[in-house]
């Protein structure tokens, strides 16, 4: 079971010049991608008992992603404000004292056996206690399972800017795959290539770096030559969650072919890295085709 932890909220997207409530988050949007795509999913959030609890967990349970490890708690939900720009999605946050942002270590049972690989990210990272909590759970466990990391940056959401460098560059040599966006790099290292970014971030342990540019496609660093994978063409309609989706692709594709292990990922080759990244960008691309995070199901992917 790949096991996703990390936030859940209600993006209030514009409709109508009104906002419509939609379940997302980060990790929860590749959670929902990954259980639709077939793949063994868990989630690990708390979630509120406020009525948006409700909404987040319906698409969960229609996913078939097991919540057994969320905490339920009467702390209400995190809410994000979204406006777009050309389709580009920009964020305001409502989430002090949330639900989610007061996750404690405490909160966080032992993991079942069943938890074969770990997907994190987002702004579960930034604020504490529940950063210092994600941090600590993979901390705890990258020795024995592998672990994907997508920081998903939001630098307007990042009050400490020194604290959350300090924090993504303990967490990252301890990901087998981390994922970086334009935007993330731009952030994490604004004067230097792409590539020699990349490269920086692998030799600190790392198996795989997947560096995503939306038209420009995905690419990932590794050990071996950088292999690169086309962006899909298709109308799009916004571009909420498509990042999300594409790690649930990359993670789907591996994991079916049995090398979301330690053992698999030390010995990927070049074919294996681009069908990742081709599942990712072909995943992504139903997402961007219509309004919010609404991810794929595996009858909608390309055979």
């Amino acid at each position: 079971m790949i096991l996703c932890a990390g936030e859940s909220l209600i993006d209030m997207v514009p409709q109508d010049g009104m906002f419509r409530p939609l379940p997302g988050g980060a990790v929860y949007n590749t959670a929902i991608a990954l259980g639709r795509l077939g793949r063994q999913t868990g989630y690990l959030w708390p979630i509120s008992r406020d009525p948006f609890g409700k909404v987040i967990l319906r698409p969960l349970a229609e996913a078939g992603v097991i919540t057994d490890l969320c905490p339920r708690t009467d702390r209400l939900t995190t809410l994000a404000l979204v406006t777009l720009t050309n389709g580009e999605a920009r964020y305001s946050f409502y989430d002090e004292g949330s639900a989610g942002r007061m996750l404690r270590p405490d909160d966080v049972g032992p993991l079942p056996g069943t938890v074969s690989a770990i997907f994190t990210g987002g702004i579960s990272l930034v604020p504490d206690p529940c950063g210092a909590t994600i941090e600590s759970l993979i901390a705890q466990h990258h020795d024995r399972l592998p672990v994907m990391l997508d920081p998903n940056i939001r630098p307007f959401f990042i009050t400490d800017a020194e604290a959350y460098r300090a924090r993504l560059s303990r967490m990252m040599p301890m990901a087998d795959i981390v994922k970086l966006s334009a935007d993330d790099l731009d952030w994490l290292y604004p004067d230097m290539p792409a590539e020699d970014a990349a490269a920086r971030i692998l030799a600190t342990g790392p198996r795989l770096v997947l560096l995503t540019g939306g038209e420009a496609g995905a690419r990932a660093i590794w050990a071996g030559e950088p292999v690169h994978a086309p962006a899909i063409r298709t109308q799009v309609s916004d571009t909420i969650g498509a990042g999300d989706t594409f790690n649930a692709g990359v993670l789907a594709s591996l994991d079916a072919q049995g090398l979301l292990t330690k053992d698999g990922l030390a010995g990927l080759g070049a074919d294996q890295i681009r069908a990742a990244l081709t599942q990712g960008a072909q995943a992504a691309a139903v997402t961007v085709s219509r309004p919010g995070a609404n991810p794929p199901w595996a009858h909608e992917m390309p055979s």
